[in-house]
C-alpha cells in the first residue's frame, strides 16, 4: 500500500506542477485561456492573479515532493500536511470559484491522503 500511496502523492504533485505551468507561463496562450474560456483580453487582465495562484500550486507540488523524499516520520507528516492543504484549497475553490475544482484538485488530494493514512 505504501507504493500506491507514494504514486498517488507523486501524481498530485505532478498535477500541481502542471497547474503552475498553466497559470504562470501559459495563461495568455491557448491552453491557459481554454481553462476558463477567457478571451485574450481577459487572460491578459487576469494574468498576474493567475501567476500568483500558480506559484502557490508550485509550493504545494514542492511540499509533496519533499514529503516523498524525506525519511519518516517527517515524510509522512509533510505528506499529510500538504495533502490536507490541497484538499482544503480544492474545497475552497469549489465553493468560491468553480465546481470542477472539486474533481480536479480536492478529490485527487483526498484519495492520496486516504492512501497515505492507510499505508502508515
Amino acid at each position: 500500500m505504501e507504493t500506491v500511496a507514494n504514486v498517488l502523492v507523486g501524481l498530485v504533485a505532478a498535477l500541481h506542477a502542471y497547474i503552475l505551468v498553466l497559470e504562470m507561463f501559459l495563461w495568455e496562450k491557448k491552453p491557459g485561456r481554454g481553462l476558463h474560456g477567457f478571451d485574450p483580453e481577459m487572460a491578459k487582465a487576469t494574468a498576474p492573479l493567475a501567476a500568483n495562484q500558480g506559484l502557490y500550486n508550485g509550493f504545494l507540488a514542492a511540499g509533496l515532493v519533499w514529503g516523498l523524499i524525506a525519511a519518516d516520520p517527517t515524510g509522512f507528516r509533510v505528506q499529510v500536511f500538504f495533502l490536507s492543504c490541497v484538499v482544503i484549497a480544492g474545497v475552497y475553490g469549489t465553493v468560491t470559484a468553480n465546481r470542477r475544482i472539486l474533481f480536479a484538485q480536492a478529490l485527487p488530494g483526498a484519495i492520496a491522503l486516504a492512501a497515505v493514512l492507510i499505508a502508515q
